[in-house]
């Protein structure tokens, strides 16, 4: 079978010719386009002269240039600059506004994260633009969407992981609640917008109709409560706080080894009696509190005491290999160092390197797209740019302006 990591990258990709105007910013709505460009399509992201993207500043750790000093460029940033074009604009000049409307049409995509009404002042809402592209894909993501009492709030990820019920399931019985320490919702707006565009240039390469995405990070954050939600719905319960148990399983969780800490998991009866006999307790499966998995939910403090008293007798690699001889659920659980050292993650090449001009000759480690594609695989083309690295390629270009008019417009504050 044919690795689509050893293709030729210099293939185009299945979104070639599909032109992104990017007008977002922080993470949510630019980890859509970072998706979209490393599929082939060609990103332009806008942001303000002489500030730029605000996660460009946060941090430490910055990216180091070939003398290791801090650059300007955050790690936070880099995650998600991949396969972009960046050019500054400052659209608040009406002068600024029309050069983005003209560039607006030369592209198939307008992506934007301003707060609900923000881009009407300067004619860059939805309604503006459509009365001028007709055809334009116009995707608005915000806090609480264009609807609803709370939709002129800015919103944020942790905002809407508080607001959706995730954070008051996250962390220990008894305990406070906790965050998952990667901004998830964003990232799942993020994917929801990208699924939402290509539905879209599917309906508008068949119609020739643009339409208004409206994303909101709480409707997602409602969206992914898939089984805890339904959950809720069928029982009327409030989920608890069960740290690493699974809400319908047992066992299913992470244990304490001897040294150091593993997933261990039985999905069903079956597996749960294969774990026993493995054990040497083939008597748990018969008693009434352990006999079947609503059995063991039904008394999940009584099961995972028992659990945890054999698992720590033996070491992680112990459980690892042995689990995994019988075909049961388990994994040790490495830190993100230990995670891309993972044989499979390096069979997988989930981490790149691709130069940077601030950074000299050592090339910079970034994650790789987890999409693999036989025919039409991604590309990595462009590093995350430096601020405005490519205004003047992008205006030539696109608008066919020259270099007096160019420095003309720099010289105006304009790009």
């Amino acid at each position: 079978m044919n690795d689509p990591a050893t293709k030729d990258t210099s293939v185009p990709g299945p979104l070639a010719g599909v032109k992104v105007l990017d007008l977002s910013r922080i993470l949510a709505a630019p980890s859509c386009t970072q998706i979209l460009g490393d599929l082939g399509a060609d990103i332009i992201k806008v942001e303000r002269p002489r500030v730029g993207d605000d996660i460009r500043t946060w941090g430490p750790p910055f990216l180091q240039d070939e003398h290791g000093n801090d650059t300007t460029e955050s790690g936070y940033y880099l995650s998600t600059g991949r396969n972009k074009r960046s050019i500054c604009i400052d659209f608040s000049q009406p002068e600024g506004a029309e050069l983005l409307l003209q560039l607006m049409g030369e592209c198939d995509v307008f992506v934007e994260n301003y707060k609900v009404g923000g881009l009407a002042k300067y004619g860059l809402d939805y309604d503006s633009v459509k009365e001028r592209y007709p055809g334009m894909i116009y995707c608005s993501v915000t806090g609480y969407g264009q609807t609803g009492p709370y939709a002129p709030r800015p919103g944020y990820d942790m905002v809407a992981q508080c607001l959706g019920g995730l954070i008051s399931m996250i962390g220990e019985e008894g305990r406070p609640p906790s965050k998952v320490p990667i901004a998830i919702d964003d990232i799942m707006t993020g994917m929801y917008a990208c699924i939402g565009i290509l539905a879209v240039l599917r309906h508008r390469d068949l119609t020739g109709q643009g339409q208004q995405i409206d994303l909101a990070l709480l409707d997602v954050q409602m969206a992914w409560l898939y089984n805890q939600g339904v959950n809720h719905f069928l029982d009327g319960k409030v989920p608890e706080r069960l740290g690493s148990a699974h809400p319908n399983l047992v066992p299913y969780q992470i244990y304490e080894a001897s040294d150091g800490y593993v997933l261990l998991g039985a999905a069903n009866d079956i597996q749960f009696g294969k774990f026993c006999s493995f054990v040497g307790r083939d008597d748990l499966p018969q008693r009434p509190k352990f006999k079947t998995n609503r059995d063991r939910v039904n008394n999940r403090q009584l099961v995972n005491g028992v659990v945890a008293e054999i698992i720590v007798g033996q070491t992680v690699n112990y459980w690892v290999t042995e689990m995994s001889r019988i075909n049961l659920t388990c994994s040790k659980v490495n830190n993100v160092a230990e995670a891309f050292e993972d044989s499979q993650v390096i069979a997988r090449k989930m981490k790149i390197q691709m130069k940077h001009p601030l950074a000299g000759e050592k090339p910079v480690d970034l994650i790789a797209s987890p999409l693999k594609l036989s025919e039409t695989p991604v590309s990595y083309r462009q590093p995350p740019p430096t601020l405005g690295e490519h205004t003047d390629q992008v205006i030539t270009e696109y608008l066919g302006l020259g270099k007096e008019r160019i420095a003309a417009l720099k010289s105006a504050g304009i790009l």
